[in-house]
């Protein structure tokens, strides 16, 4: 098992590019099934995730190749419905497939699905927005079943915007007849991807982005090339890092107003701010101010996944931070390994209070999820003396061979 060594206390400089979106890529993989031809994925990026979904991909009956960062897919004999309990446990995304096997095949058969352990995240509204198009759902030896005959758009209301629910309707729903809203539907980023890419497939599908999404289904759909957005958590992982470990960074290849929850708070804590088209640059100059605070909320609001690397910023401000978590009742699980880097921290709840220090210092930790891992990452970064992280499997499920990245900017981090 990998682990990534870390020697605090340097300054960044220079630039870093993003790379192609995690939570765009792996729904738009899951739509390439809809189409049986060929689709040619651009700024795919190199993760845990992308390649979990590979071989389910290859699973279903999909040929699959990836060269650089370009994914290219073909799935006119996509035959299986099954998919095994394996292929399932190794990322929670992996249910987005219950949409579009559905949609192709008009059953599906799978596993609860796996990943971060972040607290309750059932799948639910899934199952209730297949069932309002017609699907019938059972239970079988652990496996959900999933069958439909034949599907028909209706309105589906989410009692809650979740970003899968409104993905896997969405799939479903491009293979039904007839005209489907999704109602309260999550307005992510991420959300528009999928949209454009079934768009450019042939799909009718409008509204993403808003809080209501309408698809016309039955539309024939044809091969396709497609580039995937940036990774906003990503970008604003550098740019905490950069804030935390002070210097000048440039974030590249990324789309501003996908993060300016995150660049705003970096504004009033202090730091220099300079935003182009498609980069941010980011300098520090003495101790930042403490956030007065940070509560987490669907899109536009500030983004769940980019809480842990705020927190780790966080920790060397002067003052309290206050940071609540509205998203998940695991989100906190990276604090252990922040307090053992010398953080102050104290939980309520859903409420962590961030009481900021003069140092952090090495210790020997373990990544808990994928940006709580990235938070342990950054924080080794800014601390005095050497770092042990393992368990970097969870960071490598979202993030690009991270040590490469932060030492391009001058960190001293190494994987063995």
């Amino acid at each position: 098992m990998s682990t990534l060594i870390v020697n605090g206390g340097r300054e960044l400089f220079g630039e870093v590019s993003v790379h192609g979106s995690k939570n765009s890529v792996l729904p738009i993989l899951a739509a390439t099934i809809l189409n049986a031809g060929t689709s040619v994925i651009h700024n795919c990026p190199k993760l845990r995730d992308v390649y979990a979904a590979i071989e389910i991909l290859r699973c279903i009956g999909c040929e699959v190749s990836f060269e650089e960062n370009t994914l290219t897919i073909d799935s006119k004999n996509v035959n299986n419905c099954e998919i095994p309990d394996e292929l399932m446990r190794e990322m929670r995304s992996s249910v987005i497939f219950m949409g579009a096997v559905l949609g192709r095949l008009g059953r599906v058969s799978l596993f609860a699905p796996g990943g971060c352990e972040l607290g309750a995240r059932p799948i639910d509204l899934h199952i209730s927005a297949l069932k309002t198009l017609g699907a019938h759902f059972r239970e079988e030896g652990g496996a959900i079943r999933c069958e439909a005959r034949r599907m028909r758009g209706r309105d589906i209301v989410l009692s809650f915007p979740s970003v899968g629910a409104t993905e896997n309707a969405m799939l479903a729903a491009t293979a039904c007849e007839g005209r489907t809203r999704i109602i309260n539907a999550a307005r992510e980023p991420e959300i528009e991807d999928l949209q454009n890419f079934l768009k450019a497939q042939g799909a009718e599908v409008y509204g993403a982005g808003s809080s209501t999404v309408t698809i016309e289904g039955k539309r024939p759909l044809s091969s396709v090339e497609y580039t995937v957005i940036p990774d906003r958590i990503c970008a604003a992982t550098y740019l905490c890092a950069a804030a935390l470990c002070g210097g000048r960074v440039r974030v590249s290849g990324i789309i501003p107003e996908h993060i300016s929850t995150v660049t705003t708070i970096l504004d009033g804590m202090g730091c220099d701010i300079r935003i182009d088209e498609k980069s941010i640059d980011i300098a520090r100059r003495g101790r930042l101010s403490a956030i007065r605070n940070v509560r987490t909320m669907p899109y536009p609001g500030f983004p769940t996944d980019a809480q842990p690397p705020l927190m780790a910023l966080a920790t060397r401000c002067a003052g309290t931070s206050t940071f609540v978590e509205n998203i998940f009742d695991g989100r906190f699980r990276h604090v252990g390994g922040l307090i053992r880097l010398g953080a102050d921290i104290k939980i309520e709840g859903k409420i962590a209070l961030v009481y900021g220090v003069e140092r952090l210092y090495g210790s020997n930790i373990d990544a808990t999820d994928l940006r709580g891992g990235a938070a342990m990452v950054i924080a080794a970064m800014a601390a005095e003396g050497e770092s042990r992280i393992g368990e970097i499997h969870h960071i490598d499920r979202g993030y690009e061979k991270i040590e490469e990245s932060m030492s391009a900017l001058g960190a001293d981090i190494k994987r063995r």
